[in-house]
């Protein structure tokens, strides 16, 4: 049972709220105005405490949630809206609060979920679990659930990205996760579903970058039979698909202006229309998306709607690249080890001192993706009980480039143009990787065009050039 505290002005929802809260166990307060709220605070220790975001009385939430904050620190507080906008809301997770819940029907229901979520928290926090550095006891810390998906971290950078994680997840607040490919911006969008209370619904991810131009449209909002050719059945789109989950747009950069248009409208009426049909589907999604782009750069470029580009950005979660918390590698390192042990069998191997600190002066351009498959490599080719340098890659083991970082000094017997190649040959890999093999994608993705691509690759190969080289 906890002691919870509801604000509002209008009797009604006082009297609804206070009768749901005590049939759930609680022990409940009330206050109509900002003095009752004064007077409940020096009178009892609150839990949580639920204020309206605007009242008539032209009191104001925020006000509410920084006096809570003052007087009880520890009190966490969720805040209910009518129309409430972008910026309040922001303002008012800033500030402290926990989340916010819109009034609608379902507002009980979902009040009384985000309650059980603050609960939980203040009740970890009481056995001073929140603070510990060992990262499965953090993990199931910051999750109800006992999880944060495969995320390993002890660096102060990545407890910041939980924390702000778990402040979030519990509102419907359209969430936009930036960082550099590999950093594992898809794994937060998994935490932050795992962590809401629409768990239990199905998390959707979509890669915007991977699904041809023609098609994304029918796969984010599907299609009514003959839409297009081809089209023998309806088809239920991404969006239903997520129905009372999360849809995770990941490279939402890549979404196509034509296509921008629409989830707008989608985002703003919580309805969509199937490509080729002429009625709206209602849909309930919380939205999460990521990109490695800068967004506000490609909106000043005219690439990327602004009104969408706001509507996106509620909350941004940066999620830091290796390079910038580098305690994180070797537990991460340690990790992948024995997962790909069990995976083959084996028993779990150590680490060698020089493979300890190669690892450890390495920056890491792929990030985690890059330790995660390196770490693979050095579990399938080592012998024995230990990993050595000998089992890892080339670009950890020759020459002292394996210690090159944007922010340390030269290594002795560094080569520059070996050095150069070496990191145009991964980028290249890496584009057509993602670009399924599509050279005028991968190009792109370079920022090339496909004959400066092309000349490239037949330089790094050692090919004459040929002109008559077609796309593949």
């Amino acid at each position: 049972m906890a002691r919870l505290l509801v604000v509002d002005d209008e009797q009604s929802m006082r009297v609804m709220l206070e009768a749901r809260l005590a049939k759930a166990g609680h022990a409940v307060e009330v206050a109509p105005d900002f003095p009752g709220v004064e007077r409940a605070l020096a009178d009892f220790e609150f839990d949580v405490v639920i204020t309206d975001l605007r009242m008539r009385t032209g009191q104001d939430g925020l006000k509410v949630l920084r006096k809570v904050k003052d007087a009880q620190g520890e009190t966490e507080v969720i805040l209910m809206t009518a129309f409430g906008s972008d910026d309040l809301r922001r303002q008012a997770l800033e500030l402290g609060a926990y989340g916010y819940v819109e009034k609608s029907p379902t507002l009980a229901s979902e009040v009384i979920a985000l309650v059980k979520a603050a609960v939980h928290k203040r009740e970890l926090a009481r056995r001073g679990r929140i603070l510990a550095q060992d990262n499965e006891l953090l993990r199931e810390q910051l999750s109800a659930r006992g999880r944060f998906e495969s995320m390993v971290a002890r660096s102060s950078a990545m407890h910041q990205v939980f924390e702000v994680v778990e402040k979030v997840a519990v509102a419907r607040t359209t969430v936009l996760i930036t960082g550099e490919s590999g950093v594992g911006k898809e794994l937060v969008a998994r935490a932050v579903h795992a962590r809401s209370p629409r768990a239990s619904a199905p998390f959707v991810p979509v890669n915007c970058g991977a699904i041809p131009e023609g098609l994304i449209e029918s796969e984010l909002f599907g299609h009514a039979k003959g839409a297009f050719t081809g089209a023998q059945g309806a088809k239920q789109g991404l969006f239903q698909a997520a129905q009372d989950g999360t849809l995770f747009l990941d490279e939402i950069g890549e979404l196509p202006l034509s296509l921008q248009v629409k989830l707008l409208r989608a985002i703003q009426d919580r309805r969509i229309r199937p490509v080729g049909d002429t009625a709206d589907v209602d849909v309930d999604v919380r939205l999460v998306a990521a990109t490695n782009r800068d967004l506000a750069a490609e909106v000043r470029a005219g690439r990327f709607r602004e009104d969408l580009y706001y509507r996106l950005n509620v909350v941004q979660v940066r999620v830091p690249p290796l390079r910038e918390r580098r305690e994180d590698v070797l537990p991460l390192a340690d990790h992948f080890l024995r997962r790909f042990a069990a995976e083959h069998g084996r028993t779990v191997p150590g680490l060698s001192a020089d493979a300890k600190r190669r690892l450890s002066e390495y920056w890491f351009p792929g990030n985690v993706r890059e330790l995660e498959n390196l770490i693979e490599r050095a579990v399938a080719l080592s012998d024995g009980n230990e990993v050595t340098v000998d089992a890892l890659p080339p670009v950890l083991r020759g020459n002292g480039a394996h210690a090159l970082s944007p922010e340390g000094p030269l290594p002795a017997g560094f080569a520059l143009e070996e050095y150069l190649a070496r990191i145009e040959r991964e980028l290249i890999d890496r584009a057509l990787t993602e670009a399924a093999g599509v050279k005028k994608d991968a190009a792109a993705r370079l920022g090339l065009t496909f004959r400066q691509f092309r000349h490239r690759v037949k330089k790094l190969s050692g090919q004459p050039e040929d002109d008559s080289d077609d796309d593949a």
